[in-house]
Formats: C-alpha cells, sequence, structure tokens
C-alpha cells in the first residue's frame, strides 16, 4: 500500500445501473388523481378491482394502471379481469411493465384472461412487450344516447378500437369445452 491518495485515473468507474423502476399497489383515490392529471382524455372510472404505480428511484409516481370487471357483458364471466385505464409520464418500458405486473396479480387472483382496448391511433408497442395479442378491431359504436333518455357521451364510442387480450396457457382448452357443452346443448344432443 502506498501513502499517495488516489487520482482519477486510479478509481474504477462505477458499473452501478440506474434503480429499476417499482410496481407497487395504489388505492383507488390515487391511481384517479394520477389519471386526471396526466390524461385529460380519461375519465375516472366506475371502479376498479386494483390498480397498480409505478415509481421511479426517487419515489415519484411515474404509471398507473387500473384493472377492474369488464365493461362487455359477454366478457365478464368472472375469470376475465379488464385494464380499464393505463397512464404513464412516458417514460421508456413503463406501459409494459404495468401491463405485465397487472397480469401476474390478476393471474395470482385466478383470472384466466385479461382484455384491454386502445385507440387505433394509440402506439401498441407495450402491449406487445408484455405478450398481448390482438383479438378484433372494433368499429365505432353508434352511441348510447336515445330519444327517450339522453346519455352523456363516454370513453371512445366513436373512434375505431383494437381489442386486445392475453390469457394462461388453459384457456383454449376451457373455451374449447365449453363452446363443445353449449353446441350439444343447441343441437338438443348429449355428449357422445
Amino acid at each position: 500500500m502506498t501513502d499517495q491518495p488516489e487520482t482519477a485515473a486510479h478509481r474504477r468507474p462505477s458499473r452501478r445501473r440506474p434503480a429499476r423502476p417499482r410496481v407497487r399497489p395504489l388505492s383507488y383515490r390515487q391511481a384517479c388523481a394520477y389519471i386526471s392529471a396526466h390524461d385529460q382524455q380519461l375519465e375516472r372510472p366506475q371502479g376498479h378491482t386494483f390498480s397498480l404505480g409505478l415509481t421511479n428511484h426517487a419515489g415519484n409516481l411515474i404509471g398507473v394502471a387500473m384493472v377492474g370487471r369488464p365493461d362487455a357483458r359477454h366478457h365478464d364471466d368472472g375469470l376475465t379481469a379488464e385494464v380499464t385505464r393505463l397512464a404513464t409520464d412516458g417514460p421508456r418500458n413503463a406501459c409494459s411493465i404495468l401491463l405485465a405486473a397487472a397480469w401476474r396479480v390478476a393471474r395470482r387472483m385466478g383470472y384466466r384472461r385479461m382484455i384491454t382496448y386502445t385507440g387505433i391511433d394509440r402506439p401498441a408497442a407495450g402491449l406487445r412487450a408484455a405478450g398481448w395479442k390482438v383479438v378484433t378491431e372494433t368499429p365505432p359504436a353508434r352511441g348510447r344516447n336515445r330519444l327517450s333518455r339522453h346519455r352523456a357521451p363516454r370513453g371512445a364510442g366513436e373512434a375505431t378500437r383494437i381489442h386486445w387480450q392475453v390469457t394462461t396457457e388453459d384457456w383454449r382448452t376451457r373455451t374449447q369445452a365449453a363452446d363443445r357443452v353449449h353446441r350439444w346443448a343447441r343441437d338438443g344432443q348429449g355428449p357422445r
């Protein structure tokens, strides 16, 4: 050992990577406050099953995902969850981290499928990176307003939307078995 002080040439460069964002649970109010502050296009949902937040190394919230029951009745089978709101400040990979974390939590809660909808003009790289697949392209809805009952427009009814889903491995076999049972009941025949 020498008694000479270390110079800049003798110091090892730091190989420390920046701290990764962390996923944490959020309350309904915290998630709604973040969404109303960062995305004016989205309204607060009626409720939620759970919400997740993404924080940076300083502990600041940089993204939110809200998960609830599906809006469409034909998807609400008790085994399907829907990502109803997703908003971020725009950090790299924030959407895919939140979507993957939401799917992990939903699977542990017993859900077998998770769905969401995006506008045709919205980027979908985060969904693809998290393993989601396109199901269909939904045409614009004709609206909910009727002469007998005026309803305020809600959501993206006048825009084409893309329907995305991610499922467990046993989802396809479960739905095929259910289709066979429904076909037998419809045809009036029992299993052969």
